[in-house]
């Protein structure tokens, strides 16, 4: 498992369906073993307030750590 539970983690693409962008942060809440493909994992993220605003799954490769040189920033979700 490259990334563990309950820890906060990037987004490197776009997922329209749930108005999230790239660059957005959700937290691990679930790990995905595949023996056939690229793992995966359930994410949940959160408004400013700390609310759920989606929970959804994705692959390892639209995911990357938190880093040092970065800083929280915020954005409005965008009307559907």
């Amino acid at each position: 498992m490259k990334y563990k539970l309950f820890k906060e983690v990037v987004l490197l693409k776009d997922i329209p369906e749930n108005k999230l962008k790239k660059g957005d942060v959700a937290t691990i809440v679930e790990h995905h073993l595949s023996d056939t493909s690229e793992d995966g994992y359930s994410l949940e993220v959160f408004n400013a307030l700390g609310e759920t605003i989606a929970v959804l799954t994705v692959s390892e490769s639209d995911l990357e750590a938190l880093r040092e040189d970065e800083i929280f920033s915020v954005r409005s979700l965008e009307k559907a």
